[in-house]
């Protein structure tokens, strides 16, 4: 077991990619259910409403993230990841109660991100579970904000401990949630196209949309960052998105 294991990780090192990129290697570019549709999986039902249905996927993409964090915690410490980091040197701030960005450790931020959105979703008053209840007006704005969140751990996982999800055997497991996190960003716009930049890469690789060739040369094209895309990121910035925020 231990042999099998060390031979694994010497496997890991001698790749050609640096850590922050082992997540591009072919290896490991794989996702259990493979033959899913993840467009299939997110495309609202016919006569199903359009809160419920996003409620049932964030709660989903809740568990599987809070699973595969749970798995590698105890790599993630305030020593490893004094920073709330993402690809590229990206860091993640947290906004306080009073509204103050402040930095703290990825396994903080994070438990800070996980209280936050289980407190949210067994609210009655946000997440109804009885018939009578309805969905507040505020509904897809703190859906959006959650999803931005479970997208920032998704990053940190990547950046920071996939040697150790690769280890556990865990990486397509993680591949896929992120698959099934950008399917139901791209069915109804849920993140701002500056957050997901820095897992452009993946999402490529795993050939998660349509226009990923042309995804591919926009990467090589820094005009294509300025212009439209800013002007609609600055507008989708709602005040009730309160927490986490992220810069390069």
């Amino acid at each position: 077991m231990g042999k099998a294991r060390r031979k694994e990780r010497e496997g890991i090192e001698t790749g050609t990619s640096t850590d922050s990129k082992l997540y591009l290697e072919a290896a490991v570019l794989e996702r259990k259910l493979p033959d899913m549709d993840m467009k299939t999986l997110v495309e609202l039902p016919a006569g199903l409403d359009y809160n419920e249905w996003l409620a049932s996927h964030t709660m989903a993409l809740f568990d599987h993230v809070n699973l595969v964090y749970g798995t590698i915690s105890e790599f993630c410490t305030n020593t490893s990841c004094p920073d709330m980091t993402g690809p590229g040197q990206r860091t993640y701030l947290w906004f306080d109660e009073k509204g103050k960005k402040t930095k703290v450790a990825a396994p903080q931020y994070i438990d800070y991100v996980m209280t936050f959105i289980q407190k949210t979703i067994s609210d009655e008053n946000i997440f109804p579970t009885k018939y009578a209840n309805e969905f507040p007006s505020s509904f897809a704005s703190i859906v959006r904000k959650i999803v931005r969140l479970l997208f920032h751990v998704i990053a940190h996982l990547y950046a920071a401990h996939f040697r150790e999800v690769v280890l556990l055997g865990l990486h397509a497991h993680l591949n896929l949630t992120f698959a099934h996190l950008m399917a139901l960003h791209h069915r109804f716009s849920l993140i701002d196209a500056k957050e997901t930049e820095v897992l452009r890469d993946l999402e490529i690789a795993l050939h998660l949309s349509d226009d990923s060739n042309h995804e591919s040369s926009a990467l090589n094209d820094p005009t294509d960052v300025d212009g439209k895309d800013k002007e609609s990121e600055s507008k989708s910035h709602t005040s009730d998105e309160n927490s986490g925020d992220s810069k390069s």
